[in-house]
């Protein structure tokens, strides 16, 4: 089974307040550096947490090389 390390981040800030979001830079463990997209979602604290599980169902969807013992083991 395929490892890896999930960098994810998340703060909860009162609608109408973020002016720009940023992207993130992570350096790996061979000195290269590679982006991480920051994504927003607005709505309320039940429409968030249903956002949050489609965007992460379908990150994992679209993502190559899952394993079919992976699927079949994790995969709804």
């Amino acid at each position: 089974m395929s490892r890896y390390t999930l960098v994810y981040g998340l703060r909860l800030v009162p609608d109408h307040s973020v002016k720009s979001v940023e992207g993130a830079t992570l350096t790996l463990a061979d000195g290269t550096t590679a982006g991480v997209t920051l994504h927003t979602i607005d709505g309320t604290i039940p429409q968030l947490r249903r956002a949050l599980d489609r965007s992460l169902d379908a990150f994992f969807d679209l993502l190559p090389g899952a394993a079919e013992d992976d699927i079949e083991a994790f995969g709804d």
